[in-house]
Parts: structure tokens; C-alpha cells; sequence
């Protein structure tokens, strides 16, 4: 059984509803990226920082999968199929993928800020004083910028070992997520669906990119019913 391996982005989860961080203005509805995704933030306002993620989650348990993220699974009727996603919503399980590392952390988990080696599950919002148990006020479990992506290698992993990789919805600008298409076997295809598409140095160096400019609803439905038809 070939494995194919789905690198996703904001694109997928913006079709839902979602707004994500991705534009080169930094901001993320309406905060400045620093302030909202910085262990420096969450210093200088570890209040806001909560109150920020709790919106978020909130927002996230309104919205539903679009037709993406099922097409997706799909997928695991005829392949092995590992998600890998920038993004910390649900939607692609919701959607019924069933394989998916988070690059990114994940909404509906939280942490200490004392230690990022346990998580625990979080369904309602974290407040100023909740305690972890190791007594470390509770977070979002929710990689900031300058801390360690601690699921990088299991994501170049997946990378590696594909037969077939799909890129979708992902500016392909902001690292490490941003390389992983280096790890790819040489000549590997490589299938990139955005509707704004940015190829970046590592999807140059492969002879088998093929570029969809499609918004992922489509691109994806598109890309999907030609890998199920060629089984």
C-alpha cells in the first residue's frame, strides 16, 4: 500500500470559517503575532494570552469540517495516509483522518508552563491561576515562535518515507514546517494546492512538483477522486 503524506496549512481550516495567522502583515485577528504567539507575550500579558486562546477555542468548537478535510480521509480507503498540520484545530479528526501529527500544538490540549513533556485535555478556557500539576500556571499546549517544534522529526519522518506527497492550503514561508518537503526521496511527486500558490527553494528542487492553484475545497476533491481513480 502506497503511503501518501498531506502537509496542511491555514488554507484548509480559512474554508471552515477559521482565521489563521498567515499574511505578511503579522497579525492574528487583529493582535500582533508577538504579543499572541511568544513565550515574551505571554510574560508581559499572560492574561490576554489565555483570554486569546480561549476565543480561539471557542470559535474552533462552532465551525465544522468542509469538504476538504473529508475528501482527505477518503484517502485511507486505498493508501496509508499520515497528516501532517500547521494547524491547531480538530478539524482534520473531525473530518475522519484517522493518522495526524500536529506540528503546531493542538487547541484542545494544555500544558505547564513549566514543562512541554505532558499535555492534558482542554475543553474549556484556562484562566489566570489554573494550576498544572507540577504547580505551573496551565497554558495552551500550542508551539510559540522561538520554542522548539518538538514533532519535527516525526514529520520529516513522514516526509521521507512517502510515496506521494500533497501539500494544501500552506503559504510554505514560515519554518521548519516550511522544509519539509527537502525530505522527500528525490523525484518523489510532490502536489501543491493553493489558490496563491508560493513555491519555496525545496518544492523548486523537485522535478515532480505539480501546482494546483485551487482553493483546497476543490483542489483537494480534484486531487483526491484522480488518486482513488488511478488504484
Amino acid at each position: 500500500m502506497k503511503h501518501i503524506t498531506i502537509l496542511t496549512g491555514a488554507g484548509i481550516s480559512a474554508e471552515s470559517g477559521i482565521q489563521t495567522f498567515r499574511d505578511a502583515d503579522g497579525l492574528w485577528e487583529n493582535h500582533n503575532v508577538q504579543d499572541v504567539a511568544s513565550p515574551e507575550g505571554f510574560q508581559r500579558d499572560p492574561e490576554m494570552v489565555l483570554r486569546f486562546y480561549n476565543e480561539r477555542r471557542q470559535q474552533m468548537l462552532k465551525v465544522k469540517p468542509n469538504a476538504a478535510h473529508f475528501a482527505l480521509a477518503e484517502l485511507e480507503q486505498a493508501y496509508k495516509v499520515t497528516i501532517v498540520t500547521q494547524n491547531i484545530d480538530d478539524l482534520h479528526e473531525r473530518g475522519g483522518s484517522s493518522s495526524i501529527i500536529h506540528l503546531h500544538g493542538e487547541l484542545l490540549k494544555s500544558r505547564s508552563v513549566k514543562s512541554d513533556k505532558r499535555n492534558f485535555d482542554c475543553l474549556t478556557d484556562i484562566k489566570l491561576g489554573d494550576k498544572a500539576p507540577d504547580g505551573g500556571q496551565f497554558r495552551a499546549d500550542i508551539v510559540w515562535f522561538g520554542e522548539p517544534v518538538p514533532k519535527i522529526m516525526a514529520a520529516a519522518f513522514a516526509v521521507q518515507i512517502a510515496d506521494i506527497i500533497l501539500v494544501i492550503g500552506s503559504s510554505m514561508q514560515v519554518y521548519p514546517a516550511a522544509g519539509l518537503v527537502g525530505y522527500a526521496k528525490a523525484n518523489t511527486p510532490v502536489i501543491y494546492i493553493d489558490p496563491k500558490p508560493a513555491v519555496n527553494y525545496e518544492m523548486k528542487t523537485n522535478k515532480n512538483l505539480r501546482i494546483v492553484a485551487e482553493k483546497a475545497t476543490t483542489g483537494v476533491r480534484k486531487i483526491v477522486n484522480e488518486l482513488l481513480e488511478v488504484i
